[in-house]
């Protein structure tokens, strides 16, 4: 999944929602050095993870894609992912997704120095660009999709996948619904366990 879904799956716990933030940039072990809390945030996050590479309805939304994508199809639907959760956001959510954004923006500026380096030099093109909210329409996407290929150097086209969203729309709308149920129920029993641990 990618970072909206991560944001949301920590539900209202602020120190699992900042370890689900900085998984990516926590290398290895080193989820020792944060506070419990943290620690479970970063844990959950390389579970919701591993459950997501390992579902098979998301091995069935991979092989809608292109195969030029080769092994990057896993980071495109994470994406086209976050797409669905931001668009049908108010089915799992009352606050509204603007204001949610704002919130989360807000908080993790005030939790800045807790932030290792790479999250810390993320978080205002976060911001500024509105990524949270911009995943909501087809154009938002597009441009995350041209970013991530920018940073593969073009390697990845993955500015392309944004005709195979399109040509799969609704295919992948129904991927992603029946995933997410699935995915929210063992995060929640994940989260449990580990906050036990």
């Amino acid at each position: 999944m990618n970072i909206l879904a991560h944001l949301y799956l920590s539900k209202s716990n602020k120190n699992i929602l900042i370890g689900n933030f900085i998984a990516d940039a926590v290398k290895g072990n080193k989820y020792n050095n944060y506070p419990k809390e943290i620690k479970a945030g970063i844990l959950l996050h390389r579970a919701i993870d591993h459950y997501t590479d390992t579902h098979p309805i998301v091995k069935k939304s991979k092989r809608r894609l292109h195969k030029r994508y080769n092994h990057y199809s896993g980071v495109i639907i994470d994406i086209l992912y976050d797409h669905f959760l931001a668009k049908n956001w108010k089915k799992y959510s009352e606050i509204p997704l603007n204001v949610y954004a704002k919130n989360i923006y807000k908080f993790l500026e005030k939790n800045n120095e807790i932030l290792p380096l790479r999250a810390q030099n993320m978080l205002p093109y976060m911001t500024e660009f509105n990524w949270l909210v911009s995943y909501a329409t087809i154009n938002g996407i597009a441009r995350v999709l041209a970013g991530m290929n920018k940073r593969t150097k073009g390697i990845s086209q993955m500015d392309l996948a944004i005709e195979d969203l399109q040509i799969h729309y609704l295919e992948f709308e129904e991927d992603f619904t029946l995933f997410f149920n699935d995915l929210q129920e063992f995060t929640n029993q994940k989260t449990i366990i580990l906050l036990e641990q």
